[in-house]
């Protein structure tokens, strides 16, 4: 069986966790429609990260241990990347659609 569609899946889906608030920036909704996004953006990093982790058991079960070595580093690296654009962009969202609200 083959694990690397996690990866592929991974990087699919951390894409989408910054695009949807990319897109909450673009549009000014009386509905909450904005919501759902960042609702979806925030689970699309989860999962996305959810992966990576399961690659890396992948890797552990077949003791494939020089390719956990030589990704360990950069796996850790990118899903803190992911982690924190996200929150950023998904709290950014809130800020600016509080404000108009408030408005």
């Amino acid at each position: 069986m083959d694990f690397g569609w996690l990866n592929l899946g991974s990087l699919v889906l951390g894409l989408i966790a910054w695009v949807l608030p990319v897109v909450n920036f673009g549009r000014y909704e009386k509905q909450n429609h904005w919501i759902t996004r960042s609702i979806i953006s925030l689970s699309a990093c989860a999962i996305s990260l959810s992966f990576q982790i399961f690659y890396s058991y992948y890797l552990v079960k077949i003791e494939d241990w020089p390719s956990l070595m030589d990704t360990m580093g950069a796996v850790a690296l990118v899903s803190a990347v992911l982690l924190f654009v996200t929150i950023i962009l998904n709290v950014s969202t809130i800020i600016i659609y509080r404000d108009r609200v408030a408005n």
